[in-house]
């Protein structure tokens, strides 16, 4: 199906649902995390995992008899950077199940036409990616304005209309496009009360990245794309994963002009940029030169993908964009890891200890980014900080115990030590 719409890219696809069957399905549930949270009906994947082949069989049925409905997603919040609370949407798990089989028909299409600079929610593509494609972009091309763009609250702001007319400009499937607008329309279970929705994809449900990846492969991507090549005066360069997006600009000009027409673009499908989180600073190789001939402080910096990017210089005097781990990610992390680490606190040291190494390990397998090794061994001292205590308070024992105590526990339970998990030479990338 891949290879088709490669082939035909002005095909509508017209028979899609015959995809969708029980090995789809099964394929589906066992992308499903073994302990995420039950939807309204309260079935576990455990629960769902008893009777199997049956539940998928008649699942199946259901799906192409037309007997299957969703049901309402439970919404809950979480927090966010800012103080503020994201919501998160919970579909039942057999929604989960023909959502991601839907989601796997429906992105054989979709990977023909989405551009190469798009990175989230992809097949074989990841966030390091991006970020990757984001340093060629600003060290190999004349970028010296960078744009960092934020759309506020996308998820919950998504035209249904739009996107139900988007979807069909390549899928002519009326079954397939029902499903979508089923889910759509499915309302949300919020304190036990049932809410219409008539806008937005609640995060958390498995057809809402893919869907997310279309509206703004039309609104965005494709616009951005014939933008530059019909009133761009220098190079422009874009990087976009999910709804977070950088674009990067050779000229002042087009970046001014660029601001304003987004705007507008957005404004036209019922979304706006978040005023207080979009901003044009001056960035890249010639503005911290002459930002450092002139005396002044190198440029500002922004944020992308939890990493804040900012412009220095090598031990031998040339230019390059570093990272580090975004200030605002790492204290919300702390937070949440001390909160359970309290929880822990009575368990076996064996156990709090695979679990705090479990953590660094993930913790450097994300963010170990060359010269981020300064933050990285801050967070381990952070952890190890935090176990200390936990261990102090968990008897009176151990309150009188200060480093030397600790030390010796950690000679016979290290933690992981930072390392560097993305070099440069091993990260490829596409810059659009």
């Amino acid at each position: 199906m891949n290879a088709a719409a490669r082939e035909a890219v002005q095909t509508r696809f017209t028979a899609l649902l015959h995809h969708v069957d029980v090995e789809a399905l099964e394929r589906a549930f066992w992308r499903q995390k073994p302990r995420a949270s039950a939807g309204v009906d309260g079935i576990t994947v455990e629960d769902y995992e008893r009777n199997l082949e049956s539940n998928l069989r008649d699942l199946c049925e259901k799906i192409h008899t037309g007997r299957y409905r969703p049901h309402p997603v439970r919404r809950v919040f979480i927090p966010k950077a800012d103080g503020g609370r994201r919501p998160l949407g919970v579909p039942t798990l057999e929604d989960k199940i023909v959502q991601g089989a839907v989601a796997e028909a429906l992105s054989a299409v979709y990977e023909a036409d989405f551009l190469g600079f798009s990175y989230g929610f992809r097949p074989r593509r990841s966030a390091h990616q991006a970020l990757s494609s984001l340093h060629t972009a600003i060290m190999s091309q004349r970028v010296n304005w960078v744009l960092d763009a934020d759309i506020r609250s996308f998820f919950d702001s998504v035209d249904h209309e739009w996107l139900l007319r988007m979807v069909a400009h390549r899928i002519a499937n009326p079954r397939v496009l029902r499903l979508i607008r089923l889910w759509l329309e499915a309302g949300i279970l919020e304190s036990g009360e049932w809410r219409e929705t008539d806008r937005g994809t609640p995060q958390g449900a498995g057809i809402s990245p893919l869907l997310a990846n279309v509206f703004l492969h039309y609104v965005l991507d494709l616009w951005v794309h014939q933008w530059r090549r019909r009133h761009a005066h220098g190079r422009v360069t874009i990087v976009r994963y999910a709804d977070d997006f950088v674009m990067g600009f050779e000229k002042v000009t087009d970046a001014q002009r660029m601001m304003r027409d987004l705007k507008e673009r957005l404004a036209g499908f019922g979304l706006q940029l978040h005023e207080a989180k979009t901003r044009l600073i001056e960035f890249g190789r010639f503005a911290a030169s002459a930002r450092k001939a002139r005396g002044d402080q190198r440029p500002e910096t922004f944020a992308f993908l939890g990493f804040t990017h900012y412009c220095g210089w090598t031990r031998d005097g040339r230019f390059i964009v570093k990272h580090k781990t975004q200030s605002t990610r790492l204290t919300r992390k702390l937070t949440a890891i001390r909160q359970e680490a309290r929880q822990r606190m009575h368990q076996p040291l064996a156990l709090q200890h695979r679990w705090l190494a479990s953590v660094l390990r993930g913790h450097y397998g994300y963010f170990g980014m060359p010269h981020n090794w300064r933050a990285l061994n801050a967070f381990r001292q952070d952890i190890r900080r935090i176990w200390l205590k936990c261990l102090q308070r968990h008897s009176q024992k151990n309150r009188r115990m200060g480093w030397d105590w600790f030390e010796e526990v950690t000679a016979r339970l290290p933690l992981p030590l930072p390392r560097i998990t993305h070099p440069w030479t091993s990260r490829r990338a596409l810059c659009g």
